[in-house]
């Protein structure tokens, strides 16, 4: 298992930026009427994904780092609402669709698997700090 020494290292991380990545690339194809409006939402949200995990993986608390996965979770699913958007307007091809849409579900996979990780990992040092304490 690969040690953790940034949050660069997080698969999570990973695939959050290939999404951001491919998100960026769609919204540049759209037709210069959605550039501002629904291309804008598409970009910050894109964005969001790899901020969210990066910022809460600085945060000192385990229930910080948390909250930020939640926020950048949320984020998927509002890219998810502009992914079927795009579809329905017949802004990429149905190739296009599904597998921008099986890489927003497996973020949300490997986000809910961080946050289980991470929620685990802080009540074990909790209940450890507990014992010293004693």
């Amino acid at each position: 298992m690969e040690q953790i020494k940034s949050f660069e290292d997080l698969d999570v991380w990973r695939v959050a930026r290939e999404i951001r990545r491919d998100f960026y690339q769609l919204a540049d194809r759209f037709p210069k009427h959605e550039q501002y409006g629904l291309g804008h939402q598409v970009r910050t949200a894109a964005v969001s994904l790899t901020a969210n995990i990066a910022e809460g993986y600085g945060r000192f608390h385990f229930k910080e780092n948390i909250q930020f996965c939640r926020i950048a979770r949320g984020s998927a699913y509002e890219l998810l609402d502009h992914l079927i958007a795009c579809n329905d307007q017949g802004y990429l091809d149905e190739s296009q669709y599904k597998g921008l849409r099986g890489k927003l579900l497996r973020f949300i996979q490997l986000v809910n698997g961080y946050i289980r990780s991470i929620g685990h990992s802080g009540k074990k040092k909790a209940a450890d700090s507990a014992t010293y304490d004693d």
